[in-house]
């Protein structure tokens, strides 16, 4: 048989399919095709919750070490915080219970010298717990809203204050919330009793922005001094006497002046506060002021 007429394509036994170029441009454009339909019609999200939902037992064994690593590090950490939180309260605990026993003793010795001079016994304020639900949108005053107003018996002029002592007033009530100006606030002014002293004086809210009070209006060679302590007078007829406003953190006198300014922080909480007490406006349970009597003038035609 001539060469030339041999068959010289291989058997059908030793064919191997298409070429790797051909099966790598299928397999490509068949990947593409995937990708599109999953992004278009999300095609594969089925396959996908049940390949997830497959290894979600080899996950969760995976993660039980690093799981039970945290919770170790945690409880030792929580058992340390706990055990020195623990000795802090025991040591709070007694000084409390030294300075209870002191304060019962001086209440006893207060009424005894009340009846002896016949003093009425101070107004008993009661109060009922708020939620603070957001601050005032208006970024030029320090006000909070809470979430009891007049429905739940707020009233206008009702002191606000937390464990600390004294954080603001509510000036506005509607039904449902009501409105509380912060003492920190420029507009916001309040009678306060220097605790070492017994000076009175008006705190403001200072003018500058920073969350302090501004005692005013005391002469320059006052006697107050950094670290003092201020209260509530009480000659308001708003806030209960007694409570803790401020301590003084600054006093600057000038020659030039006759007045010092005195910058105090607020004990208070007036930032970031969650729950706060309003009390009952000391002037609701006042007796009422007594009517000024007019005298009129004698006549003068009754004497022709």
């Amino acid at each position: 048989m001539p060469l030339g007429t041999l068959d010289r394509t291989p058997p059908p036994f030793f064919k191997q399919g298409a070429t790797p170029l051909h099966k790598l441009i299928f397999f490509s454009c068949l990947s593409v095709l995937i990708m599109f339909c999953d992004v278009r019609w999300q095609i594969t999200q089925p396959l996908r919750s049940l390949f997830s939902l497959a290894l979600a037992p080899i996950q969760w064994m995976a993660q039980q070490p690093g799981f039970f690593s945290a919770r170790v590090e945690v409880f030792l950490q929580d058992k340390g915080d706990a055990q020195e939180e623990a000795a802090l309260f025991k040591k709070q605990l007694l000084d409390q219970s030294l300075q209870a026993s002191q304060v019962d003793q001086l209440q006893l010795e207060n009424k005894q010298l009340r009846s002896l001079l016949e003093l009425k016994d101070r107004v008993q304020t009661t109060g009922q717990v708020a939620q603070v639900i957001y601050d005032a949108a208006d970024p030029f005053t320090r006000k909070v809203i809470l979430d009891k107003g007049s429905i739940s018996g707020i009233r206008v002029s009702s002191p606000v204050m937390d464990e600390a002592g004294v954080v603001g007033q509510v000036t506005r009530v509607y039904p449902l919330i009501s409105e509380a100006t912060l003492i920190i606030d420029k507009n916001h002014s309040i009678p306060v009793l220097n605790n070492r002293t017994g000076a009175r004086g008006v705190a403001f809210g200072e003018s500058g922005g920073a969350p302090l009070l501004e005692l005013r209006y005391m002469a320059a060679n006052a006697d107050i001094q950094e670290n003092d302590i201020l209260s509530t007078s009480g000659v308001d007829g708003v806030y209960p006497p007694g409570v803790p406003v401020a301590k003084v953190i600054k006093i600057e006198r000038s020659a030039d002046s006759m007045f010092a300014r005195i910058l105090c922080e607020p004990l208070g909480r007036a930032q970031g506060v969650r729950h706060l007490m309003v009390l009952e406006p000391v002037g609701m349970d006042l007796p009422a002021r007594p009517e000024m009597e007019v005298v009129k003038a004698p006549s003068r035609s009754g004497g022709r």
